[in-house]
């Protein structure tokens, strides 16, 4: 480590957000631009460079964490940014989008704040794009073998990256009019501008990935063509079949899934479209469901101009401090988090209290009761104990005039025809079943990502694309291959 004291002499300082009043005028990032830099290099001193580096096994990518931070803190970028590329793809989408595992697992994290191992992995991908140290890497030469990656997030993307450069033809086939999947549509623009993404894949292209949009493999390309066109087929469409909220009142106008209503946010900063359909502007909005994607939903209802926003939560409020009986280190904990949108919809909150959370926890929701006309104007809830059973006496409504379901996911579509089209078995609980080896019932045919781990992380599914690519490359080339293989589907438990 470059400074041997730097975790007992430096505290710990994260990549400062722009004020709050600031942001929700715009769709820009919420950190304030080109701070980073600045207090990158003290922060990566912190580092102590242990000799069991748990944040390794806590980082699903196996990121070699204590090494790019020694050289961030030599502040020598090029080999920060060798040491990072040679496990992660796009470092720069899990800089901003992961909820770091790997800060959970910092042994610095036993008694102080951990290290800020995301905004050192953010900072070197930045600087990596910055002074051209992630140039395309195209195969010196091509194998003849082609292969098919139906779906284009995080899994889809990092396995076809990995198999063009292992020198196969590859083409991405996405359902969408843009590449991305979810983060390019579920994502909102204040979380991840769409630079970055348009950035990588400009890179994939000119390494020679194909990408065919507005493709529905199942509708618009039959899956015995697909088959036949390609030596091998990645399953890569994510969990993209969302929960439902059973309760009377469902159908009236108003309630939409968070998926329905994120995609026409993001549309608008596209330029796609003037103005949402289901803009939250001027409505009272309440989102059921309290992980990040009612998080996303929150922010961006915020920046729409709703009249309030309230989210519930389910789960009963947790501590700021970790539980060692319950979630003992190095285990990622729950814990009590604000995050850029909770404190932006502060100023929406209609309680005295100047610091009053948008969320309700400990929420459940009965039915849902709206007007003459059929459209949603109250959501009646109730308060529930650590087994979510109803609380006597908790009873209680909310003006709502916008529904946004944030339950989460189930599996993969179904309604193109991919899955039976091509045969493929289910697990009991609706994703893809696969082996060891990421191939499922069907020869020639893996599955990887969400649509077969069910919903996880994006630095899992980043993983779960490098590992598939290695499987699908050893397949093609008789039983070998040169590309690295971070997790197999069972090596781990799903953390977070």
């Amino acid at each position: 480590m470059a400074d041997p004291k730097g975790f007992l002499t430096t505290p710990r300082e994260e990549w400062p957000r722009r004020p709050a009043e600031e942001r929700v005028r715009d769709w820009h990032e919420v950190y304030v631009p080109g701070a980073l830099l600045p207090i990158i290099g003290d922060q990566a001193d912190r580092c102590m460079d242990c000799g069991v580096p748990f944040c390794h096994e806590a980082c699903p990518l196996g990121n070699l964490i204590p090494e790019w931070n020694d050289l961030v803190s030599r502040a020598d970028w090029r080999a920060a940014s060798e040491r990072l590329h040679a496990t992660n793809n796009f470092p720069e989408f899990t800089g901003r989008l992961c909820p770091a595992p790997c800060e959970a697992g910092c042994v610095l994290a036993i008694n102080q704040p951990a290290v800020t191992i995301k905004n050192v992995e953010c900072a070197i991908a930045d600087k990596a794009w910055e002074e051209g140290f992630a140039p395309p890497c195209p195969p010196d030469r091509l194998s003849g073998r082609t292969v098919a990656v139906v779906g284009s997030g995080p899994t889809g993307l990092a396995a076809a990256q990995q198999l063009t450069r292992a020198g196969h033809t590859v083409a991405v086939y996405e359902r969408d009019d843009r590449i991305g999947g979810l983060m390019r549509y579920g994502i909102p623009e204040f979380k991840m501008e769409k630079r970055h993404l348009e950035r990588r894949v400009g890179q994939m292209r000119a390494e020679g990935t194909k990408f065919r949009t507005s493709t529905a493999v199942g509708r618009d390309v039959a899956t015995r063509e697909l088959r036949a066109r390609h030596d091998a087929v990645v399953i890569a469409t994510g969990a993209t079949a969302w929960r439902e909220l059973a309760v009377p009142g469902r159908e009236l106008a108003g309630v939409h899934q968070a998926m329905e209503y994120l995609p026409l946010a993001n549309r608008v900063c596209e330029g796609d479209l003037e103005r949402s359909p289901l803009s939250a502007a001027g409505l009272h909005v309440v989102i059921v469901g309290g992980g990040d994607t009612g998080a996303d939903c929150l922010g961006t209802a915020v920046r729409e101009g709703a009249a309030s926003v309230t989210q519930l939560d389910i789960y009963a409020q947790p501590g700021g401090d970790r539980d060692e009986e319950a979630e003992p280190w190095p285990t990622y904990p729950r814990l009590y988090r604000l995050s850029a949108a909770h404190e932006e919809a502060r100023d929406l909150r209609s309680a005295p209290a100047a610091d009053a959370d948008a969320r309700l926890f400990a929420a459940s929701t009965l039915r849902l009761t709206g007007d003459s006309q059929g459209h949603v104007r109250s959501l009646h809830l109730v308060g529930v104990d650590a087994g979510r059973r109803p609380l006597p006496g908790t009873e209680r409504s909310l003006r709502a005039d916008l529904v946004l379901l944030a339950l989460g996911f189930c599996g993969p579509d179904r309604e193109d025809g991919l899955v039976e089209g091509l045969g493929l078995e289910l697990e009991p609980r609706g994703t893809i079943a696969r082996d060891r080896g990421f191939a499922t019932n069907v020869p020639g045919v893996f599955a990887a990502g969400d649509a077969a781990r069910g919903q996880s992380l994006i630095v899992w599914a980043i993983a779960e694309g490098r590992a598939v690519a290695a499987a699908v490359d050893r397949h093609l080339s008789g039983g070998s291959t040169r590309l690295p293989a971070p997790v197999g589907p069972y090596d781990r438990p799903m953390t977070v």
